[in-house]
């Protein structure tokens, strides 16, 4: 970035901030948390959902009085799934004097990591961004804070193994992924447990957007023939995939998504649920709409004279967000006891996040426990499979392989 861009940048950084100021008062009790999210960008089919229940979530606690008095406010900024608007953003945001901040985006993380160490900045990255964050004494404020692309990789070869009889040897394993950062980083665990399980692998790239897979779908069905599929698609890409390997003959029980291949909205564009049935998805919340926490929004929206907003439908994303947002609450309920009732800084918001032990979120997600060491909460993933119109859990709570994930993490440069 030039000298001149970069002036220009702090400059409206800085007149945020006063905006922000003015507008809040120097004495309101108000938590500020900055929120990325893409609403326009190749993965708007998520953030246009993830985003939303965030925002409920927050609305839920200051309906009820807040955190002792304190009011969260949750600044939204689209960045369009883009590095350079995603690097404003949070500059712009640091100056507005938010405590912590959720981004969005592998290679948006990437790109702004360094500065949060700089900054001291707490910052989630749930389910995506840099799988070695889960080492919080090396990425100290970074909280990936659900299963890494290196837990998820390790339970979907689990779920094959477990699939295919329990022996992956001499087995083929076809590894479709979107052909980018974040498509490319559960390899190193892929690639550790190919070696150990001793199982033949062959990956398949599909480059963006992600919404022309024919070439690969004839690679995997017609010419290697594997006996189970990986997909690490997201956006319009793994509706796409599903349609394509449906149509090719392919069973759809031998195919597990990660977390990103999984919404309600990826089955409905690959057809409809009964197109869909059979296929298998990796989770780091809980899918469908049986939990406390929605009930109580729905309820909220009823008290307000409001019917439900339509993004609770898609129930998969939306509870990743309110994870998301109950997660950095969570944190700040922390970071307040820690401040003495007084408002916390961006360290104490810090190790508020490392003091999180069992959160479920009532039964939302699994029992999360965050540490100085552990930024990642365990690893945890569940499989769901689309059966008889909706997603019904195959799995319990799993984190495989455990050990190979750990030492994929030390070994990371």
């Amino acid at each position: 970035m030039t000298s001149f861009a970069t002036s220009m940048l702090a400059l409206a950084g800085a007149a945020a901030a006063l905006a922000y100021a003015g507008s809040a008062g120097a004495d309101d009790k108000v938590l500020l948390i900055g929120d990325q999210c893409d609403r326009t960008g190749a993965t708007q089919i998520v953030g246009t959902v993830l985003c939303p229940a965030e925002q409920d979530y927050y609305r839920l606690v200051n309906s009820k009085g807040g955190i002792d008095g304190w009011m969260i406010k949750g600044d939204e900024v689209d960045n369009g799934y883009k590095v350079p608007e995603a690097i404003e953003i949070y500059e712009r945001q640091k100056q507005m004097g938010v405590l912590m901040m959720t981004l969005y985006g592998t290679p948006q993380t990437v790109a702004l990591n360094q500065r949060l160490e700089q900054d001291h900045m707490p910052t989630t990255s749930p389910g995506f961004g840099i799988s070695a964050a889960a080492d919080g004494t090396r990425f100290p404020y970074l909280f990936p804070v659900a299963a890494t692309y290196w837990s998820q990789g390790a339970a979907a070869i689990q779920f094959a193994k477990d699939q295919l009889g329990g022996d992956l040897k001499g087995k083929k394993i076809a590894y479709v992924y979107y052909d980018n950062p974040a498509g490319k980083e559960p390899l190193p665990v892929i690639e550790a447990l190919q070696k150990q399980e001793g199982f033949d692998m062959r990956t398949f790239a599909v480059p963006p957007p992600g919404v022309e897979l024919g070439a690969q779908i004839i690679d995997i069905t017609q010419r290697y023939r594997p006996d189970f599929v990986i997909a690490h698609l997201f956006g319009r890409s793994p509706s796409v995939m599903i349609k394509g390997l449906k149509g090719a003959g392919y069973p759809l029980k031998k195919v597990v998504g990660l977390v990103w291949a999984s919404a309600e909205a990826d089955i409905l564009a690959a057809g409809g649920w009964a197109t869909a049935e059979g296929y298998n998805t990796l989770q780091f919340a809980g899918a469908g709409d049986d939990y406390p926490v929605r009930k109580e929004i729905k309820e909220m929206y009823k008290k307000d004279g409001k019917d439900p907003p339509k993004e609770m439908d898609d129930t998969v994303v939306y509870n990743r967000g309110l994870l998301q947002a109950a997660i950095q609450v969570e944190a700040l309920k922390n970071a307040l006891k820690i401040a003495g009732g007084q408002k916390p800084t961006t360290e104490q918001v810090k190790q508020g996040m490392e003091q999180i032990h069992d959160f479920t979120l009532g039964g939302l997600i699994p029992p999360l426990k965050l540490t100085a060491a552990d930024h990642e909460g365990g690893g945890w993933t569940r499989v769901f499979t689309v059966k008889g119109g909706k997603f019904e859990a195959a799995t319990d709570w799993i984190h495989p392989y455990h050990d190979v994930v750990e030492n994929v993490v030390k070994a990371a440069e």
